[in-house]
């Protein structure tokens, strides 16, 4: 009179969705701090159409922390990507090509009519070829081991902080001499010239500090912090010369590294050919 069911009828299946697959936190991160050096170089940007330069030139400096720290961050978390790659270019060409551009013309280079403009648009074009060459060398096997330490040319955020020596100069020396077109005009060029330049310059990202030197590095780093706190502007400017000041050592460092591989791949005269000449 019953009917025995079979074993399993009645019961529901819970059917679970497959799982997407998603970035990791690590991959995240440093580019969320690429989005923020982005937001703050285009902030520079409003500060300087309400004529608040000092606002403006903190936040190119944020922006350089935040660019200088995305990467450092993604190689220690292991979240490296392609992606991350190009949009800290795209950031660093906002932040530290067209933001540094904008601000000087909106300051003292509108006054020299077309020839202002030229000069800004020069500096931000030659951050953008500097940017496509970086981006070309990136994970190039072919570069020689010496030369891993060192960048071709300037790179873009020490371009944004060169080029606007003569506005930080200003606020602590005033603006009758750094305020000039002129003056702007010798530091487009050549920050410009810098950028596109085969020169080679440190690139300080695989010092190593050794342990007699750590605490010394650490007073340098704490003195210097106190110096930005207390007289900010005149502090940037020294930063600003003492590494244009490098760049001559930068050089012959180079050189000299690659004088010394050069000397150790020369291959040495076949001694059994100075033997045959010897004996004939």
């Amino acid at each position: 009179m019953f009917r025995q069911r079979p074993a399993g009828h009645g019961r529901r299946r819970l059917i679970r969705p497959p799982k997407l697959p998603g970035l990791s936190i690590n991959t995240l991160i440093p580019n969320i701090l690429t989005v923020l050096a982005l937001c703050a170089g285009l902030t520079s940007i409003r500060f300087a159409l309400h004529g608040k330069w000092q606002h403006a030139v903190v936040s190119i400096v944020l922006a350089a922390i935040l660019d200088g720290l995305d990467g450092r961050v993604a190689r220690l978390l292991q979240g490296t990507s392609k992606f991350g790659a190009e949009l800290d270019s795209l950031s660093d060409f906002v932040s530290f090509g067209v933001a540094p551009a904008m601000m000087l013309y909106f300051w003292t280079m509108q006054g020299a009519g077309g020839f202002g403009w030229a000069m800004v648009l020069l500096f931000a074009v030659c951050c953008a070829l500097r940017l496509a060459r970086f981006n070309t060398m990136l994970g190039n096997a072919d570069l020689p081991p010496y030369a891993y330490n060192f960048f071709t040319g300037i790179p873009a955020p020490a371009a944004a902080g060169v080029v606007l020596l003569p506005m930080v100069a200003s606020f602590e020396f005033g603006e009758e001499f750094f305020a000039r077109p002129i003056v702007v005009s010798v530091f487009l060029l050549g920050v410009a010239f810098l950028m596109v330049s085969t020169i080679p310059t440190f690139s300080f990202k695989k010092v190593r500090i050794p342990n007699a030197w750590v605490l010394p590095v650490l007073l340098i780093v704490g003195v210097l912090a106190a110096f930005l706190v207390t007289e900010p502007w005149l502090t940037l400017v020294v930063v600003g010369f003492v590494y244009l000041g490098m760049i001559p050592f930068s050089v012959r460092a180079f050189r000299r590294l690659k004088r010394q591989a050069e000397a150790v791949t020369v291959t040495p005269p076949d001694s059994h050919s100075d033997e045959n000449a010897t004996v004939s």
